[in-house]
C-alpha cells in the first residue's frame, strides 16, 4: 500500500508538476472524450480501477461514487480509469459497459490505451502507478497533487479535497460547465 500525503505537503503548490494528459482509447458515460485540460477550473479525482480487482470493486469505486454523489460537479469532477494489465483479451468494451451498468457507476471512465506487450497501460505508466486500486488528484490549477497506490483513507481523502476546493480557481480558466456523466 502507499501514503496519502500529509495536508501541511500538499499546501506548497510550487513543488507539483502539471498532471499529464491520459491515453486513453474510448470514453464510457460521457457524451464526448475528455481532456484533462479542459477540466481546469476545477479539483479532478480519478478512480484507477480494474474491474477484476477486489479492493476496487469493494472500495475504490464505492469510495469515487460517493465522493461523486456528495461534491457538485461545478467545483469537483469525478472520473474512472479503466486500467487493464491482466485479462485485456476478454475484458473489452462490452463487458467494461456491463460492468459499469452492473455496479452503477455514474461518472466518466477511460479506458486507458493498453501498451503493445505486455506492459503496464499508458497512462499508469506516465503516471507511475503500480497497478490497482490507485487514486489521483488533480487541483484547479491542472497540478497532480496526490498519486496514491492502495487503499486511500476516506478522512483523509476528505481532507484533502476540501483543502483544495477552498483553494481560488485559476483566473484565466473560467469554470465552464462540461457534462460528466449522470
Amino acid at each position: 500500500m502507499g501514503s496519502v500525503m500529509h495536508l501541511d505537503e500538499v499546501s506548497d503548490m510550487k513543488q507539483y508538476a502539471m498532471a499529464a494528459e491520459w491515453k486513453v482509447s474510448e470514453w464510457l458515460n460521457v457524451a464526448q472524450p475528455l481532456r484533462l485540460q479542459q477540466l481546469r477550473g476545477r479539483v479532478v479525482f480519478a478512480s484507477v480501477f480494474h474491474m477484476l480487482c477486489p479492493d476496487c470493486v469493494a472500495h475504490g469505486l464505492p469510495q469515487a461514487v460517493s465522493i461523486h454523489r456528495r461534491f457538485p460537479a461545478r467545483e469537483l469532477v469525478v472520473l474512472g480509469l479503466h486500467s487493464a494489465v491482466e485479462h485485456r483479451a476478454v475484458l473489452g468494451t462490452p463487458v467494461l459497459r456491463a460492468f459499469l451498468k452492473e455496479f452503477q457507476i455514474p461518472f466518466p471512465v477511460g479506458v486507458d490505451q493498453a501498451a503493445q506487450g505486455p506492459g503496464l497501460p499508458h497512462t499508469m505508466q506516465a503516471y507511475g502507478l503500480r497497478g490497482t486500486a490507485s487514486v489521483l488528484v488533480i487541483d484547479r490549477q491542472g497540478r497532480l497533487r496526490l498519486n496514491y497506490s492502495g487503499r486511500a483513507a476516506d478522512l483523509q481523502i476528505g481532507a484533502l479535497l476540501g483543502q483544495l476546493l477552498s483553494e481560488p480557481a485559476p483566473r484565466a480558466a473560467p469554470a465552464r460547465r462540461v457534462a460528466t456523466g449522470a
